[in-house]
């Protein structure tokens, strides 16, 4: 099974201390964000957990202790976006990250990164040339570094709206536009892009709307093939991989306007107040009226088949 820690908020970021602390003690818990007194327990034990995946916008805080998770196989997206301060307020120089991609691209292997051109939203500043020249300055910096990128555009959720008043949609034409030229940097780097939860009519040839982590795309990256039980999908079109998510919703101190996963800054603040790494929980401690289960958890490997049956 997969381990996530990333669809909810940028734990490398933010909670480097709480994850290793919780690798050490080989179990998490995690409260479930819509019936908050039910918690599920999960192992940190290799022996059921074929990778741990993180998507983050700042991995420096966890990469000189990465040899305290020799034992797992990871997988690391690391988000790289044009944006400023006034869109993103507390992400660090992208230079800077993006020098930590190629640091950790050299301890996981190439085949275990994908940078994160996403979400994409046009305005007055941020027109389609500047996305195509901006993708096309990371896209160079990172070839050699990785072989895969995710793209996708901006979802007005509720919450997307309210925080950043004014944002619109990318329209079709544009969509397909981006992609064209976004295709045409990627086969120059020979990087492979990934769409996330996008029309399939922009697929081409190095250009596919499987998701960010599909089955195939982990499978390289572990080195076999998996039998992966059938799961609820978190989106109807999506076909990644990536439940069992030991974060928490309104705690990533980025504040970024497009954010889904942060109701507002005000919340954010008073969550992350109630954040001690010595806890088993993200937020908070476990209360007399929580109800902890613990996660059915097996690996998905198959011992049959190895990398080289994936050619």
């Amino acid at each position: 099974m997969i381990l996530n820690t990333g669809s909810r908020t940028d734990i490398p970021a933010y909670y480097s201390d709480w994850f290793y602390e919780r690798v050490r003690a080989g179990e998490v818990l995690v409260r479930n964000p819509y019936y908050p007194t039910q918690i599920t327990r999960y192992r940190i034990d290799p022996a059921v957990v074929d990778a741990l995946v993180f998507c983050t916008k700042n991995p420096l805080p966890m990469l000189d202790r990465l040899p305290l998770l020799d034992a797992f196989i990871m997988f690391w997206f690391v988000t790289i976006t044009p944006y400023g301060r006034e869109i993103e307020p507390r992400v660090p120089d992208k230079n800077l990250v993006a020098e930590a991609f190629c640091r950790l691209s050299e301890s996981v292997g190439r085949e275990r990164v994908s940078f994160r051109y996403d979400p994409v939203f046009l305005n007055e500043t941020y027109t389609e040339q500047y996305h195509v020249e901006k993708f096309g300055e990371f896209a160079e910096k990172l070839s050699g570094y990785t072989g895969q990128c995710v793209v996708s555009f901006i979802d007005l959720y509720e919450k997307t709206r309210r925080n950043f008043p004014g944002v619109r949609s990318v329209g079709k034409e544009q969509q397909e536009r981006l992609i064209a030229a976004f295709s045409e940097i990627a086969e120059k780097q020979h990087l492979q892009i990934h769409l996330c939860c996008e029309n399939r009519s922009l697929v081409r040839q190095n250009v596919d709307a499987d998701g960010c982590l599909s089955q195939s795309v982990l499978e390289r990256a572990i080195g076999c093939r998996l039998k992966v039980p059938q799961q609820k999908r978190a989106r109807g079109e999506c076909s990644c991989l990536l439940g069992a998510d030991i974060g928490a919703y309104n705690t990533c101190g980025h504040e970024c306007l497009y954010c889904y996963a942060n109701y507002d800054s005000r919340t954010v603040r008073e969550n992350r107040l109630q954040h001690d790494p010595r806890s088993p929980l993200l937020i908070g401690h476990v209360q007399s009226t929580d109800i902890v289960k613990d996660a059915i958890q097996r690996s998905w490997k198959d011992p049959q088949m190895s990398i080289f049956d994936l050619y």
